[in-house]
């Protein structure tokens, strides 16, 4: 209890500078939980949009098909199953058809693909009941908002469709888009039309033919050599790496933070021990050791560290609470570059975050305090009190 209370005696001593190495110092601690926060935050909500929209209980893939090759796209459908027959009827497994098109909006050409899916699925979160048709000539589909941007089409608008059957025929027809939908998941909107599964069965000459099997996380995975699985960790995999990759890029700011504080808590302590070489060798004379001195000087600067974490806990919990609750937004839609993330982001801070955070500025503040607290070690306690050890 003594060194704790002359350690803070000499902080409250320092004055202005103290409070200044504390402000720097919980500023980077409130930054370092609140960005790895956003970022947690950023990864849990990127992944359940794509199960939600996308991925449901996991996809089932023909063996053949290739999202990054384009020329294997129409020859990668086959038949349903027959082991999915009845998952398949009581809609646990919606299959997928994908096929290639081309658009004519406004004269313009624009390349996009070709997705059939049954009108009464509800495995995903795409407005799909507005694929139904009420006369044969009416052929409804639906499009992302990213995608009618791109097109400039509306709601009840008519366009060209051009696409090439199982035989290679060129085909053509008009579409209506009966609606636009917002997701936050750009790969089930950019550069994609979805239309009901047996028209577009039937525009390509193959009946009973998909080329994914998106099934419910109720129904048992089977194993299948010509239709391989991908989980829910396969699928979301380059997601998870892209949000790691930005906090790798993220910690370059906080790390600069971090390191102002240190470097002015080194400082400090350098210059606390210059000027007090008298009080040193008095502390010693009286019988205190020279590693207890040396704990002194490291117990200052590590409160430090303890006056930020309060200071941070001030003015930091207010601010996390509040955008845990309401979330952050960004003012811009980055779906539209191909990156999955929401209007509005919700930070998500764990006990793990926080408390792995306190003691890592607790123990990186102790270290740089007990480097120039080295010198008392070699000092003399004599020269000490005549102001001549260092």
């Amino acid at each position: 209890m003594l060194l704790i209370k002359t350690a803070l005696r000499s902080l409250i001593g320092n004055g202005l500078k103290t409070w200044l190495n504390v402000f720097v110092l919980s500023f980077s601690f409130v930054l370092i939980i609140f960005m790895q926060g956003l970022l947690e935050g950023w990864n849990r909500q990127a992944v359940k949009d794509a199960v939600k929209w996308e991925i449901a209980g996991g996809q089932y893939w023909n063996q053949k098909y290739d999202p990054y090759d384009p020329f294997s796209i129409d020859s990668s459908a086959s038949a349903l199953p027959v082991t999915f027959k009845s998952e398949y009827a009581a809609h646990q497994l919606e299959p997928i058809l994908i096929s290639q098109g081309t658009i004519y909006p406004g004269g313009h050409m624009f390349s996009t693909l070709l997705k059939g899916i049954r009108a009464d699925q509800h495995l995903l979160a795409l407005p799909t009941n507005l694929l139904k048709s009420k006369n044969s000539s009416d052929i409804p589909v639906i499009i992302g908002m990213n995608m009618a941007k791109q097109t400039n089409l509306k709601v009840n608008d008519i366009v060209t469709l051009r696409w090439r059957d199982v035989n290679g025929t060129f085909e053509a027809v008009d579409i209506r888009i009966a609606g636009i939908f917002k997701t936050p998941v750009p790969t089930v909107d950019v550069g994609q039309i979805w239309l009901s599964l047996k028209q577009l069965q039937k525009m390509t000459l193959q009946p009973n033919a998909a080329t994914i099997l998106i099934k419910s996380d109720q129904v048992a995975t089977q194993t299948l050599t010509a239709w391989p699985f991908k989980d829910q960790i396969e699928m979301t995999k380059q997601t998870v790496a892209l949000v790691k990759a930005k906090s790798t890029g993220f910690s370059i700011f906080y790390f600069i933070f971090l390191m102002l504080a240190l470097i002015a808590i080194f400082d400090t302590q350098t210059l606390s021990i210059f000027r007090r070489q008298r009080e040193i060798g008095t502390f010693v004379a009286l019988g205190m050791t020279q590693s207890q001195v040396v704990g002194l000087f490291t117990l200052e600067g590590t409160l430090n560290a303890l006056l930020a974490i309060v200071a941070g806990t001030l003015y930091g919990l207010p601010l996390f609470i509040y955008y845990a609750l309401k979330g952050l937004s960004f003012g811009m839609d980055t779906s539209s570059f191909g990156i999955p993330m929401d209007d509005r982001m919700y930070p998500v801070f764990t006990p793990n975050l926080i408390f792995g955070t306190i003691i890592f500025i607790i123990v990186i503040t102790a270290a740089v305090s007990y480097l120039p607290a080295r010198k008392i070690a070699r000092m003399k306690p004599t020269d000490a009190i005549r102001g001549k050890a260092l």
